[in-house]
């Protein structure tokens, strides 16, 4: 993990995707999943991932055995979230959800696309919670597949693009920047 996320809090409510000069936001050409993906395998070459499919997979089969984290923005969890999903946004948030969670639950984080959320996966195996995971292109290709999102218990089809360009990466249909 890069020196300048190490920060105290900051490791979980960091947005990369935003800091100048960071992988993510080098130039201006539109995004395509495979060169986020690869932004990601280059930047977190350990974290281990899970596809959308095992997720929903998971979550049916015992959804009590698997802690769904959201590492993006409050403003953006305001709009919706995956099934069962906790916001985190301090150690605190986070220490108190793993330690909630059953014993051996796997911790599945996510963000918009899976830097953020890799991120944070990468620090939690640092502190030797070798169960979690990132989920591969997080909300915006969870909702994208049509796949559930909630906001207050209700389902919706809505998600926060948390940009114009970082967007282009959901189906328009789906943005909404509140609730």
């Amino acid at each position: 993990m890069r020196a300048g996320v190490r920060g105290a809090a900051a490791w979980i409510a960091v947005s990369v995707l935003a800091v100048p000069g960071s992988a993510c936001n080098q130039d201006s050409r539109p995004l395509d999943w495979n060169a986020v993906e690869a932004i990601i395998a280059d930047e977190y070459p350990d974290v281990p991932r899970m596809s959308t499919a095992e997720l929903a997979a998971a979550l049916a089969a015992d959804p009590a055995r698997v802690l769904v984290l959201d590492a993006r923005a409050a403003d953006e969890f305001a709009v919706s979230r995956l099934p069962g999903a906790h916001l985190v946004g301090s150690d605190a948030d986070t220490a108190a959800r793993l330690a909630a969670a059953a014993p051996g639950a796997r911790v599945v984080v996510y963000c918009s696309v899976g830097y953020r959320s890799a991120a944070l996966v990468d620090r939690l195996r640092e502190r030797g919670h070798a169960d979690a995971v990132n989920l591969e292109g997080s909300i915006f290709r969870w909702a994208g597949e049509g796949r559930p999102v909630y906001r207050d218990g209700t389902r919706i089809e809505q998600v926060h693009p948390y940009d114009d360009r970082w967007g282009a990466l959901l189906p328009r249909s789906l943005w909404a920047y509140a609730p």
